[in-house]
């Protein structure tokens, strides 16, 4: 709780007292005696110990009274015995520096300039019994307020660093509730577009079995493709595209000529990437909600823009009985996208045509 690293600050504190010291005691101004040089290794023990002394009951106080509620009582101890501490190295200071210059203590008194205040002519000195309350002050004041801001400076870094580690769990917990729902909506896909098919071959079986073969080969291929696009948020466009020309001769094996799909993407986005499946849902969803028949042909157009963008549009011949819809499509690929941190799909509707338009996404951007 209270171990800071201050190596650096007793180093020049220390000097910087000592320093303070040589020139308010004018030792710069006399000639280097042998004298002068144990006066100054005196001050500089001195200094040194009080530093020590009074770091030592700082942190003592510190852990023992921890809690707020006990701010007060530890700055009283550590004060008085700080104070207490100070006197007697001062004591303890003064008697070698007159040994040092008398070379003896016959006549030594712990005697020095002490403050006083003088009110209506009367003196009353702030020294008692040696214990000098300004120095006292003054030194409390001095290291409480350099060790508190060293504190505090420690405190808003852990903290700084406890909120990072936070932010980061935060994240990583974010990351992994999009990942769980992401995930969700890609196993969305599999029923739905399962339950679909199955509907068709089971029309077909009765109808046309030669063509129910085929749908049910193609139906495997495009199976496999949806359990290994399931592994990956995001595809290239050229296999996804791929993946839709199977998909499309799946459903052409249905419907014949009333189902026509026109794509045009230009080659520079083969490699932008889409969330896989989305084409299915788009071709599926135009499939689902309108009239396809040879009088009225259903058209899907599939094509790029010079916006980075693709669109897939159909014409609107809606059918005329409803039909129930769970809401997956569309709102699965919207989902997506904005899960990805991706521009949102724009859906309209305009001059007899509905239109989805997708952000197609660079792998460099992907990846960074």
């Amino acid at each position: 709780m209270t171990n800071v690293n201050d190596k650096w600050l007793r180093i020049v504190g220390i000097t910087m007292l000592l320093a303070v010291s040589i020139v308010s005691n004018g030792f710069h101004h006399k000639p280097l005696t042998v004298e002068i040089l144990l006066r100054i290794l005196i001050s500089f023990v001195s200094i040194t110990v009080t530093w020590h002394v009074i770091r030592a009951l700082i942190f003592h106080f510190r852990r023992k009274y921890f809690s707020r509620h006990d701010i007060l009582k530890r700055l009283f101890f550590t004060f008085l015995t700080g104070s207490i501490a100070t006197t007697i190295i001062i004591w303890i200071t003064a008697a070698f520096r007159y040994l040092a210059i008398y070379g003896n203590l016959d006549n030594f008194r712990s005697t020095g300039h002490s403050a006083s205040v003088t009110v209506n002519n009367m003196t009353i000195s702030l020294n008692m019994f040696g214990f000098d309350f300004v120095q006292a002050a003054t030194n409390f004041i001095f290291f409480q307020v350099i060790y508190e801001a060293l504190f505090f400076a420690r405190d808003s870094r852990q903290y700084q660093q406890k909120l990072k580690v936070a932010e980061q769990e935060q994240e990583k917990l974010r990351m992994a509730n999009l990942q769980s729902q992401l995930d969700t909506l890609k196993q969305q896909v599999n029923p739905h577009f399962l339950f679909n098919s199955l509907n068709v071959l089971d029309s077909l079986i009765e109808d046309d079995p030669k063509q129910a073969r085929v749908f049910l080969e193609e139906l495997s291929t495009v199976y496999r493709y949806l359990l290994r696009a399931n592994e990956q948020h995001l595809t290239d466009l050229g296999t996804e595209l791929d993946f839709i020309h199977s998909y499309y001769h799946l459903l052409k094996t249905r419907h014949g000529p009333a189902l026509q799909l026109n794509v045009t993407i230009d080659e520079r986005y083969q490699s932008h990437r889409i969330p896989p499946l989305t084409l299915q849902l788009l071709i599926e969803n135009a499939v689902k909600h309108n009239i396809i028949l040879p009088d009225q042909p259903l058209q899907i157009d599939i094509i790029t823009d010079q916006d980075s963008r693709l669109q897939v549009r159909n014409n609107v011949q809606r059918k005329t009985m409803r039909v129930v819809s769970n809401g997956v499509g569309l709102t699965n690929i919207l989902t997506k996208y904005k899960m990805l941190a991706q521009p949102a799909p724009i859906i309209s509707e305009n001059d007899g045509q509905f239109i989805v338009t997708l952000p197609l996404i660079e792998t460099a951007v992907h990846q960074t």
